[in-house]
């Protein structure tokens, strides 16, 4: 069980909020359904998916990540050892039908998106009053993306989402290796100096805390926990652009380094561009970097 406490000031003294479970797992469902791109960062698409197979069942949510992954969202109101097993049946099915999903994307969401769809990251969200540590072990034997959240209310207006384990699909590798690939992926386009610039990014971002898990697309390269925190983009001549889930209103912007993005297209997710020519312009950014971590 979470060990989170939540206290509310009154009048010099403080008073515990109580932890709650729902009263029903709808509850918990008609909530996040009803903003899951703010709790999740996944664009909702359908509530109680008839899947039309030999066994049968209903899909809890379906979604669609900010960066393109079909999302599959179970809930289960309490502590449940099947919520796992469930969700993957589901995912199984999911990637047997991409066409079915993909005809869902474009009625709800538009031609454009449906065009957009990432088959090699779909991702399984298990939301639930609590998990055991065989529940975190087990996710890490898949080699799916899968992300456990545990749930509370506090009082009559309060919901409290963590994340007990995050674990992305693929072969899991030594992030040395990891850095390494990206670093010769740069030298290929951009030389040296792009090669060790773009490898201490990567280690800046993936050194965060645990549970980062880091999303490929062509356009761009996102870092998520359950949601993206920071999209770094391909190198340029003599920069790398890094855009920040952090609010530009809230930081100081240095011309050449920040700028709000707010309103323009661009690759990636974030309003604060991030402008790197040097390892020390990296420095400069960790503030930022964890900033838009914690807000993640």
């Amino acid at each position: 069980m979470s060990g989170l406490k939540l206290f509310h000031t009154t009048n010099g003294g403080v008073a515990e909020v109580t932890p709650r479970l729902a009263e029903v797992e709808a509850d918990v469902q008609g909530l996040i359904e009803a903003h899951m791109e703010t709790m999740l960062g996944v664009r909702f698409l359908a509530s109680e998916y008839v899947i039309g197979c030999v066994n049968g069942g209903r899909i809890d949510s379906l979604g669609f990540d900010e960066n393109g992954a079909p999302v599959i969202v179970e809930y289960k109101r309490g502590t449940d050892a099947g919520v796992i097993n469930q969700g993957l049946f589901y995912l199984a099915w999911l990637m047997d039908h991409r066409a079915e999903f993909e005809r869902l994307v474009r009625d709800r969401l538009g031609v454009t998106a449906a065009s957009q769809v990432l088959w090699s990251g779909p991702r399984l969200i298990c939301i639930a009053g609590d998990f055991t540590r065989y529940d975190v072990h087990a996710v890490r034997e898949h080699r799916r993306s899968i992300d456990l959240v545990r749930y509370r209310f506090f009082g009559s207006d309060l919901l409290g989402l963590e994340t007990v384990a995050s674990v992305s699909g693929g072969i899991q590798v030594a992030r040395r290796v990891r850095r390494q690939a990206v670093a010769r992926a740069a030298a290929d386009i951009q030389g040296a100096s792009m090669m060790e610039l773009t490898g201490a990014v990567d280690d800046a971002l993936l050194g965060l805390g645990d549970g980062v898990n880091r999303v490929e697309r062509k356009q761009y390269r996102a870092y998520q926990r359950l949601r993206n925190f920071a999209c770094l983009c391909p190198p340029q001549r003599s920069k790398l652009l890094v855009y920040l889930k952090v609010d530009p209103k809230d930081v100081d912007l240095v011309p050449g380094f920040t700028r709000d993005v707010s309103g323009l297209g661009h690759h990636g997710t974030g309003n604060l561009e991030v402008q790197l020519r040097t390892p020390k312009d990296v420095e400069r950014a960790q503030d930022l970097f964890r900033a838009s971590y914690a807000a993640a």
